[in-house]
């Protein structure tokens, strides 16, 4: 992951990884223990690094405010440096909960729960958004490498 993820650019993620991925995430926001296992099992290792892929792809855009009437003002740079912030407690919080992948799903779940969705609405319906909105990124970058 690049170390400044509001100037650089995220690499795209593979169709697979998206659907890895999003699969924990929805599995654990349903309580389904069983699917999130198999998941994780299935995914290996690389569990972790895909979740903090997805993790970057919503905090950053959604905390990356623009500019109050075409200037900078301070809420800008609160809000991006949160969203930083927030990937960073995730990336290299040594030996916290939050650093493993239910922690890092968990933090996605309830980021969307409570930021992406109104009155705390349909959280599913927002992580099923997200991910054909990562899908679609991933397969259209898979077709021009291909």
């Amino acid at each position: 992951m690049p170390e400044n993820t509001i100037t650089v650019p995220l690499a795209p993620m593979e169709p697979d990884d998206v659907a890895d991925a999003f699969a924990y995430i929805r599995a654990l926001q349903a309580d389904d223990i069983d699917t999130a296992c198999a998941v994780a099992d299935d995914t290996g290792p690389e569990l972790r690094r895909l979740l903090l892929d997805v993790a970057a792809r919503i905090f950053i855009p959604v905390t990356a405010v623009d500019d109050c009437d075409g200037e900078p003002c301070a809420h800008s740079f609160l809000a991006a440096a949160l969203g930083r912030l927030l990937l960073e407690v995730l990336c290299h919080a040594d030996g916290a909960c939050l650093a493993f992948p239910p922690g890092i799903a968990q933090t996605i779940v309830r980021f969307t729960e409570n930021i992406l969705t109104e009155d705390h609405g349909d959280v599913a319906d927002v992580l099923r958004q997200l991910e054909a909105a990562g899908m679609k990124q991933a397969m259209e970058a898979h077709r021009t490498t291909a």
